[in-house]
């Protein structure tokens, strides 16, 4: 989860980068500029056709963007945002994905509480009332609503005409979605072939349903890229997730990015780590490549 250690360290790591006052930051923050920060895609299989989408869902209609190449079938991808939501950033970011050669749907997880946006547009850690709807935003959601969640998406991602059924499913999920992955792959063992959790929070708790207890349910092959920061204050979160899948017997590359801050990986983030970010994509890709063959 983006908890208060977590946005905290953003917030320090960003001011003193940059050089800036907590009041500047504030004004700063997500949002500017996105589109100038992706870089190009290599190796794109086809232009993308995308539009924004209403999900029927036992709680009510989620909103989602979902975008594929312009023609062909292709391997689906469940694609959960960060603590901030459905944002231009992660339309980006599921364009771009989709432009390497599969049908993304970026999903609202908030939908319950309301549409995207969720967040504002320039949002400021240090203001009480943001901070505030941010974590009630987050702390609305269970491990009862991701599953619920995503026995919806992967049905309607699987109705899909740009979707290859023949091929598994992969899931992404960053900062407190990273354990929605998890609890999609252990759903769907048979469907999801492939999770990418960036930068995750809440992988491993002393709880019952502490997600990590799932990877024996599951049948994917994963990818952990771990803030260094992350794991300076849970070091043995990479350590249990090792020992989890290779008891399990399958593939996991769980890897610390080194000089990294939680929540480097979305490109609007004042984190943003841009050479880790590339790597951390690169072995998605490669990750997918294989996995969802």
């Amino acid at each position: 989860m983006c908890d208060n250690d977590s946005l905290e360290d953003m917030i320090e790591y960003q001011l003193r980068s940059a050089g800036l006052s907590r009041r500047q930051f504030g004004a700063l923050t997500f949002g500017a500029g996105v589109g100038s920060l992706l870089p190009a895609v290599a190796g794109a299989a086809a232009e993308a056709k995308e539009s924004e989408v209403d999900i029927k869902t036992p709680d009510g209609t989620a909103d989602a963007y979902f975008v594929h190449p312009s023609s062909g079938t292709y391997p689906g991808v469940l694609m959960w945002p960060d603590i901030y939501g459905l944002r231009p950033a992660f339309r980006q970011m599921g364009k771009r994905l989709a432009e390497s050669g599969y049908s993304v749907l970026v999903v609202n997880p908030f939908y319950r509480t309301k549409r995207a946006p969720t967040a504002p547009e320039h949002a400021d850690f240090e203001d009480p009332a943001t901070h505030a709807a941010l974590m009630a935003l987050a702390g609305s959601l269970t491990a009862q609503t991701a599953v619920t969640d995503a026995k919806a998406f992967v049905a309607w991602l699987d109705g899909q005409p740009s979707l290859d059924r023949k091929r598994r499913m992969g899931t992404t999920g960053y900062c407190m979605t990273g354990p929605f992955t998890l609890r999609t792959a252990a759903t769907f063992p048979d469907r999801i072939g492939a999770g990418a959790c960036f930068h995750g929070g809440s992988l491993v708790t002393d709880k019952p349903d502490s997600p990590h207890l799932l990877v024996p349910k599951m049948k994917a092959q994963y990818l952990f890229a771990i803030a260094e920061s992350d794991d300076q204050r849970q070091p043995e979160t990479k350590n249990v997730l090792r020992a989890a899948f290779a008891t399990a017997k399958l593939p996991a590359e769980i890897e610390v990015y080194a000089g990294t801050i939680h929540g480097w990986c979305p490109t609007d983030s004042r984190v943003y780590n841009h050479d880790q970010a590339e790597k951390a994509w690169s072995r998605m890709l490669a990750l997918f490549k294989t996995a969802l063959a």
